[in-house]
């Protein structure tokens, strides 16, 4: 079969269209053929090298490597073990994360199917396959945990705030990957959502259910916005603090990317600071899958690249300015 593997850490250049053999599955796996893969920033991370971490922290990488957690195609062959699928079966899932073992940038992948979910007979495999770590971002932060294992980051187990009508929930990077899913679930769980991204996006953000739109190249939503019971902020990095001010008292900050904040400076304004780390849950996605099914969810496709133009859609991943999700087609 086909499938991209990295020989060496580098730019997106380092993707290799390769021949390798069909992997073998074992106990509690099916052998899914993958129609479509979806591009998230571990891929890049594990491309480049894992810069992204302090250097006593980076794993020991052994090439080659063939990147991707997420993916959506069709059940080929199933593990005696296996019970709820089965041959034919349409598939989609974030494949052993959190971890680099996922291997879905590739035609056959074998799939723990404890990772797995039905596709939704009313989306496409693009639009599954673009779905599985950010939606499941979105739902642990916002919805259900999941799961008792602390965050690595703060060393605590996070618990969602049950979001109910009437509350105010502010999405920063509302257009990119997690934001757009979070914008869809506050919305879906009756918040008033106020959505941030640059103002090429707002028609897209108000068409799936911003309230609201701030282009935060013209404003500053700490000038305009006050009292927002949640902040979820897809963007971090170091100004990720100004958004403290829109906070109530008693609100709460969710970042998903590095951003560090003061602590004295949230207990003083009585803003409580919560992370998790995604990690991989078929019937999360199996009650994901529903919403998608009854049209309360949708993904929005930013462009998709052949699986061999995989350095070219690392390529538009780094241009950023994301709308929604960068996928990979995979041609049976």
């Amino acid at each position: 079969m086909k499938a991209i593997q990295i020989h060496e850490a580098g730019g997106p250049d380092v993707l290799r269209y390769d021949e390798v053999p069909v992997p073998g599955i074992g106990p509690g796996e099916v052998l899914v053929q993958v129609r479509a893969v979806g591009i998230n920033p571990p891929d890049w991370y594990l491309r480049e090298g894992m810069k992204v971490l302090p250097a006593e922290m980076r794993p020991t990488l052994e090439f080659p490597l063939t990147p991707g957690t997420d993916m959506s195609g069709v059940v080929r062959a199933v593990a005696p073990d296996v019970r709820g699928f089965a041959v034919g079966d349409e598939v989609f899932g974030m494949l052993r994360f959190p971890g680099f073992d996922g291997r879905t940038y590739a035609e056959y992948v074998a799939a723990p199917a404890a990772d797995l979910a039905r596709k939704p007979a009313g989306i496409d495999h693009v639009q599954a396959a673009g779905a599985p770590m950010a939606v499941l971002t979105a739902w642990q932060y916002l919805v259900d945990l999941g799961h008792d294992v602390p965050s690595p980051f703060t060393g605590r187990v996070h618990r969602p705030v049950p979001i109910t009508p009437g509350m105010t929930v502010l999405v920063n990077g509302a257009a990119g990957g997690v934001g757009h899913f979070a914008v869809q679930l506050a919305k879906w769980k009756g918040a008033y959502v106020i959505a941030v991204a640059s103002g090429r996006h707002e028609q897209f953000l108000r068409s799936i259910g911003a309230d609201e739109f701030i282009d935060y190249t013209a404003t500053r939503a700490a000038d305009v916005v006050s009292d927002v019971d949640l902040v979820i902020d897809t963007v971090g990095g170091p100004d990720s603090s100004r958004f403290l001010t829109v906070l109530k008292r008693g609100g709460t900050m969710l970042p998903v990317f590095f951003a560090e904040y003061d602590p004295e400076e949230t207990a003083r304004l009585g803003i409580t600071v919560s992370t998790i780390q995604v990690r991989s849950h078929g019937p999360q996605l199996a009650e994901i899958g529903r919403l998608f099914g009854e049209g309360a969810l949708r993904t929005g496709v930013d462009s998709t690249y052949r699986l061999s133009e995989a350095g070219m859609a690392h390529a538009r991943a780094a241009q950023g300015h994301i709308q929604g999700k960068i996928v990979l087609k995979v041609e049976p």
